[in-house]
């Protein structure tokens, strides 16, 4: 489907890119040292780095995909932001205290000090390459969805958000991720709030009343409350919630570097419950839009295109279709607003702990500034290329969101049952360690790969939910390391158990 913009749309869309990219020049005068470009000075005052943080839960794909989930199905995402405040406790509480102490800003050192070295190394290799499948995968379908309203090739496209992205990200560092992110942010919230707003004012008029449609169809709901984990229950979604929020806030670089950018203890706590308590309402906000655009759908007089074939595509339409000149724009920019703050939070993140846990560690320990600043700055060019690249490769791709759940599934499988070995003290020898990482890899690769079997192999079939596999591998790691340690102990060596 093509929804070209206007002229006055499209100058909107070009302004945004040119202040996006006059902030990074901005914030280069601002940005001397190696410790500015990763961690802005510790200047960033706490509500901005919780904007911030809050900006690298959404993206492009969120602004689409969550009210697409609620048009589709129901409001059982909202659960997964619910699981985010118990787990904002647990980190404000445990980690944070543990990550200002020991002055962590490569989040992966810890795993160094708690478990030994190879845990670093696995562990932020993992994530680097991590962060190049997920740079390419937001490149590709914001670009996919933006070639509705732009007449432009996706291939020229992609690089358009990515060489902008790097331009301002290479620049200014993190001040300019995070003072693009509140920016952005707000632009986002803004065109949610003005969407949400055109819904209510169409289905709660009288005398249709069309949000009765939803209530009757039962869309509110938060899902299937059986306890099985083998279709989207509220279960299945409460062990992805807690477990992926855990990873999100303890062992990911894009996260806990932005609220190591506060000051002191006290605001890296504030910033963290910043995030959350504004990301619970915009994920009410998202789902709502999916449900009122249901019930809008719903009326004789608001027809869908009948190309439109599942939820992910209605709310597109809905912005072509139902909102005016200048607002349509702009909600477009809060597209691409939220594509660019994901993609500059990854390349940031991605130079930081190349710098600090490679360069830093084992090749110059004693770099000057400008040495470090200049393979900081080369390191943020270089993975943006290959995220371009990569993002090129997937246009042809059968599903691109397949392959970014297989990515962060095998590069991400290990990274979190790492980080709760360590929280809780507990080392097993490097072989342990190694076979226990390996361990959950398999678990992954089982429940990624090993599904729709041949009746000779339904044995070897998962019927798990995907979303829970990596969690599962979590467990399965943390399990086997615990029963090597319980051997060593057993066998009468001095257990890898410490207090803390």
């Amino acid at each position: 489907m093509n929804y070209q913009l206007g002229t006055v749309d499209t100058i909107i869309l070009v302004v945004y890119g040119l202040i996006m990219v006059a902030m990074g020049v901005y914030f280069l005068r601002k940005t001397k040292t190696s410790e500015e470009f990763m961690v802005a000075g510790m200047g960033i005052p706490s509500w901005a780095a919780g904007i911030a943080v809050m900006s690298a839960y959404t993206s492009s794909i969120s602004y689409i995909a969550v009210p697409g989930k609620a048009f589709d199905d129901n409001w059982h995402p909202l659960i997964f932001a619910l699981t985010a405040l118990p787990v904002a406790w647990f980190v404000t509480k445990y980690v944070i205290p543990h990550y200002r102490k020991h002055k962590i800003i490569s989040v992966y050192k810890y795993l160094e000090e708690k478990i030994g070295n190879w845990g670093r190394i696995y562990a932020s290799f993992s994530f680097v390459l991590f962060m190049i499948g997920r740079t390419a995968v937001i490149l590709y379908l914001s670009s996919l969805l933006l070639t509705s309203f732009i007449d432009l090739d996706i291939r020229t496209l992609i690089v358009i958000i990515g060489v902008l992205t790097i331009a301002y990200t290479l620049m200014g560092g993190m001040e300019a991720v995070i003072w693009t992110d509140v920016l952005q942010s707000i632009i986002m919230i803004g065109g949610l709030l003005f969407s949400a707003y055109v819904l209510t004012t169409e289905v709660f008029s009288q005398p249709d009343y069309l949000i009765q449609k939803a209530f009757d169809a039962d869309k509110f709901s938060l899902g299937d409350s059986s306890f099985s984990f083998e279709s989207r229950t509220i279960w299945v979604m409460i062990i992805y919630g807690v477990t992926e929020n855990i990873r999100n806030l303890m062992a990911d670089q894009n996260y806990t570097q932005k609220y190591s950018a506060v000051a002191t203890e006290g605001k890296a706590k504030r910033s963290v419950w910043i995030a959350m308590l504004i990301y619970l309402p915009l994920t009410a906000i998202f789902l709502y839009i999916g449900t009122t655009m249901f019930a809008f759908y719903s009326g004789a007089g608001n027809v869908l295109d009948a190309a439109i074939t599942k939820g992910d595509e209605v709310f597109p339409f809905f912005i072509a279709t139902e909102l005016p000149v200048g607002l349509k724009g702009l909600i477009i920019a809060a597209i691409l607003a939220a594509s660019m703050s994901t993609v500059d939070s990854a390349l940031n993140s991605s130079a930081t702990v190349l710098y600090l846990d490679y360069f830093k560690r084992y090749f110059k320990p004693n770099a000057s500034e400008k040495t470090s600043i200049g393979f900081l700055r080369w390191t943020t060019v270089i993975w943006g290329v290959l995220g371009i690249a990569f993002s090129l490769l997937l246009i042809n791709a059968e599903s691109a969101l397949d392959i970014w759940w297989q990515i962060s599934g095998i590069f991400g499988g290990g990274i979190l049952g790492l980080f709760l070995l360590a929280i809780f003290n507990v080392k097993p020898k490097f072989w342990q360690g190694v076979t226990s990482v390996l361990f959950s890899v398999l678990i992954i690769v089982w429940g990624t790969f090993f599904r729709e079997m041949p009746d000779s192999f339904q044995w070897l079939q998962c019927t798990i939910d995907p979303i829970i596999i990596g969690a599962i591998a979590t467990a399965g790691l943390i399990a086997l390391a615990l029963v090597f340690v319980g051997l060593n102990k057993w066998g009468g060596h001095t257990p890898d158990i410490k207090s803390v």
